[in-house]
């Protein structure tokens, strides 16, 4: 299906630093010397490899397929510091912004682990927090064997411009055969004042044969000045294991938010992941599942919501390279403003992947005549033994349904919020997590209620 654009925005001038045609090529081996787990030559040639990819290629432009509907000129002209933690000013976790939930909780600052912020889980749980310096002391080769490995540099140039980056992040392992009763909050906070600031923050799960649990991450912001976070999170679910795996994107209303995980499912894996966007100036979250196994369950949903000038893109890539395996992808989209969402999902079918079920849909809801979406669904098949269905929508609210709540008493800023809510309800009900779910909807909540409070400001204004 091609995309279906409504408008375009005219790019809009930024008055910053203006870097080289390769912005951040100048940080890499001035970087390489600072980094934790220099002089293991395994290490060493990786991040010597994620240099090399990140000069040859710097951030992708719009001729590359992949990014054309995500223009990145904007952070190209944005000058940052060399390093986050001077304006990491943070004692506190805003927790407003974050997913309410009960976990446990490990707090990144510009990418940088902090302990005294975190409660992280005792020994027995079932669990085991990391900080990456300390699992490469510890146990190097659970790192050498996945690190890199599973999301390696070579044509991804954001990864690779974290894999040269990195200064610090986290490793979780869920371990063998044992179910984790309370889920791992990622709590990764940007703080920026004055100069802006970029940081790579590093994630890598590991769930092990016939072992479960459940991941949170909140991304949100402090401050007032301008961040740039490029994260990327590595994910091995081995046999039989299952992950759940839930995000919110609440990053500052200024901020950059470019993310990429990668996940290898073995036989009988389970994962089931959830991504809310409704923050940042421009955010892209991408995902790419690698079905390796027989009989794995993949399931990927999303909503994102947006106002005002944000840009958020939402890319998948589901890679079906085993038989006997189902996908399930379900995003939708509700945009007001002039804002623009893009949704980018691919589902691929090998030639051995036989009697695989996939499906894939993406909605999107236009709240006013400015918004855009682009959307842009994929099938690409080699078997002939298969069940794979895709599509894509995008409308306005429906007048009928406005009109008979409205001649029920209810006004129309309330009922406009009663089928929005709706309409992102069914990627919510998507979480299995119970908990979860309930924290998703909070954030949901909260956003259709700023909503109707900026309309009431607009209508005194007027008045």
């Amino acid at each position: 299906m091609p995309s279906t654009p409504t408008r375009r925005q005219p790019e809009r001038a930024m008055t910053a630093k203006t870097n080289a045609t390769q912005p951040f090529a100048d940080r890499l081996d001035a970087a390489a010397e600072s980094l934790p787990g220099g002089g293991r030559p395994w290490l060493d040639r990786l991040r010597a490899e994620a240099r090399a990819v990140y000069r040859e290629t710097g951030l992708p432009g719009p001729k590359v397929e992949a990014w054309k509907y995500t223009n990145l000129n904007r952070l190209r002209r944005t000058g940052f510091a060399a390093d986050a933690a001077p304006a990491a000013k943070v004692d506190t976790v805003p927790v407003g912004n974050a997913l309410s939930i009960a976990a446990h909780q490990a707090v990144l600052v510009n990418g940088r682990f902090r302990p005294e912020l975190s409660s992280l889980p005792e020994a027995g749980d079932g669990v085991e927090v990391m900080r990456f310096a300390d699992a490469l002391a510890r146990e190097p080769s659970l790192l050498e064997s996945r690190f890199g490995r599973i999301a390696p540099p070579a044509g991804m140039p954001l990864v690779a411009l974290n894999t040269a980056l990195a200064t610090d992040g986290l490793v979780i392992r869920f371990r063998k055969g044992k179910t984790a009763e309370m889920p791992v909050h990622i709590v990764s906070i940007g703080a920026a004042a004055g100069e802006p600031v970029m940081f790579q923050p590093r994630l890598l799960v590991i769930v092990e044969e016939d072992a479960g649990g459940c991941i949170l991450e909140s991304h949100i912001g402090t401050g007032d000045g301008i961040y740039f976070s490029n994260g990327v999170a590595e994910i091995a679910v081995e046999r039989g294991a299952m992950l759940r795996h839930y995000k919110l994107q609440n990053e500052h209303p200024s901020a950059f938010h470019l993310a990429t995980a990668k996940a290898e499912l073995a036989e009988r894996a389970h994962y089931e992941s959830f991504v809310l966007q409704v923050g940042g100036r421009l955010a892209r979250n991408e995902i790419h599942a690698h079905i390796g196994g027989r009989r794995v369950e993949c399931r990927l949903a999303g909503a994102y919501l947006l106002r005002g000038e944000q840009h958020v893109d939402n890319t998948t890539f589901i890679d079906h390279a085993a038989p006997e395996s189902v996908s399930r992808e379900l995003y939708k989209g509700v945009l007001d403003g002039t804002a623009r969402g893009v949704f980018q999902g691919k589902i691929l079918v090998r030639r051995d992947a036989q009697k695989t079920d996939g499906h894939q849909l993406n909605k999107a809801l236009l709240l006013s005549r400015g918004a855009e979406i682009d959307s842009k669904p994929e099938l690409e098949i080699y078997a002939d033994d298969v069940k794979c269905s895709h599509g894509a929508t995008a409308g306005e609210l429906d007048d009928d349904a406005l009109f008979y709540l409205q001649s029920r008493g209810i006004d129309e800023d309330t009922a406009r919020g009663l089928l929005v809510d709706a309409f992102v309800g069914e990627a919510i009900e998507q979480i299995a997590h119970e908990a979860s779910r309930t924290a998703f909807r909070q954030v949901v909540e909260g956003w259709l209620a700023e909503g109707r409070s900026k309309n009431q400001r607009d209508g005194d204004s007027e008045a």
